[in-house]
């Protein structure tokens, strides 16, 4: 099982593609595993002549979880990205995160930038992120942890069903996501943990604003959880950011979308490495 640490924090990640291709760095948000980034995402990414890394961020999947353990911030966080990528031996990048796995790319574009070839920054924030104020995305995001396998799932689909593609709300696909989800590892205090350490970080805007990285800001116009608003903020706050918005997509990561992910993510990384 492939591991690697940042610090006393265990970090578990996979590796897809060529070993002498770019590799790109996928960073997923609150509570979300490495298999969000499903192996047949991964492996589109890797045809497009990218190495691609997934890996469990702390606090889910099969890192480090941190019961009784320091409080951390997203910028902690960063370093564990950047443990991962010392790893499989890249000594720089391209970076792409979702949600919070966004603000995580943007702290490590903000902490080493000649590290980072590109960034992409998908349905997030350059800082604490209000939610939307819908009531049933508030309800949905708000709710107790799930206590058994079929009440998480139940919890998915009331989410989704909130925030997530409208167009695409599959209820066998989304109940087997959560299933999986939670036989491979269930800890809701550690997503708990996850977002004190978003409550816990600095805004980003005023760094964000004099880092020279080649910057991708992609966002649904249908996300209901962290509103479009938030991704013209972090295109706005950073020098020379192209700002994609997604008609039809919501705050989930729907199959669906995945060729035009793909798309936008791999030609803005050829883009910024033929101008570097």
């Amino acid at each position: 099982m492939p591991m690697t640490a940042n610090g006393a924090v265990s970090l578990y990640y996979e590796v897809f593609g060529g070993g002498d291709d770019p590799t790109l760095l996928l960073v997923n948000g609150l509570g979300s595993q490495c298999i969000n980034f499903k192996v047949e995402l991964c492996q589109k990414f890797a045809g497009e002549g990218f190495r691609v890394v997934r890996f469990d961020n702390r606090d889910v999947g099969l890192s480090s979880h941190l019961k009784g353990g320091p409080k951390y911030t997203v910028e902690d966080m960063a370093d564990d990205g950047f443990a991962v990528l010392d790893a499989v031996g890249a000594a720089a990048a391209h970076i792409a995160g979702w949600s919070m796995g966004g603000m995580i790319v943007q702290a490590m574009a903000i902490k080493h930038p000649a590290r980072i070839l590109s960034m992409s920054s998908v349905m997030s924030g350059p800082g604490l992120i209000a939610i939307g104020r819908d009531p049933d995305v508030i309800a949905a995001f708000t709710a107790p942890p799930a206590t058994t396998r079929d009440e998480a799932a139940q919890r998915h689909l009331t989410g989704l069903r909130a925030w997530g593609s409208p167009a695409c709300f599959d209820v066998d696909r989304i109940t087997a996501d959560a299933h999986a989800a939670y036989d491979r590892c269930w800890d809701p205090e550690g997503r708990a943990r996850q977002a004190m350490a978003i409550g816990s970080s600095r805004s980003r805007e005023a760094d964000l604003g004099s880092l020279h990285v080649p910057t991708l800001v992609v966002h649904g116009d249908a996300d209901r959880l962290v509103p479009l608003e938030a991704g013209r903020a972090t295109a706005a706050a950073i020098p020379g950011a192209r700002l994609e918005i997604v008609e039809g997509m919501g705050h989930d990561y729907p199959p669906q979308y995945w060729g035009r992910m793909v798309d936008l993510i791999t030609s803005h990384a050829r883009t910024s490495a033929a101008t570097r």
